[in-house]
């Protein structure tokens, strides 16, 4: 399970990191109940992970299995979101047999 949380978080704090994919001069922002509206109806996108990134920041990761589109916004406290990155064929791999086994194992304590 450490292995699946720590690729996660390496995933989605270089995806935050990178420049804007929409358009690389000007970011793409909104309130984020109209942001997550509009990846939901437009390309029928559903949160598939979130993570913060700090305690002001909240990335998270939309995608569709029925588009294969993708999309990575940042949450301020404010609730204003922006779209840092998106892209198209999305492929959700699924936990290896090892994290499976992480999985399962009863958390010590």
């Amino acid at each position: 399970m450490f292995k699946r949380i720590f690729t996660s978080a390496m995933i989605l704090g270089a995806a935050a990191m990178a420049p804007p994919a929409l358009a690389q001069s000007q970011l793409s922002c909104a309130d984020r109940d109209e942001m997550t509206e509009t990846l939901s109806r437009k390309y029928s996108e559903s949160l598939t992970g979130a993570g913060l990134q700090s305690s002001k920041r909240l990335v998270e990761l939309w995608s569709s299995a029925e588009t294969g589109t993708f999309s990575i916004i940042i949450t301020r406290p404010n609730g204003m979101s922006c779209l840092v990155a998106s892209g198209e064929y999305w492929q959700l791999t699924p936990p290896s047999a090892a994290d499976a086994a992480d999985d399962a194992e009863p958390a010590s304590g």
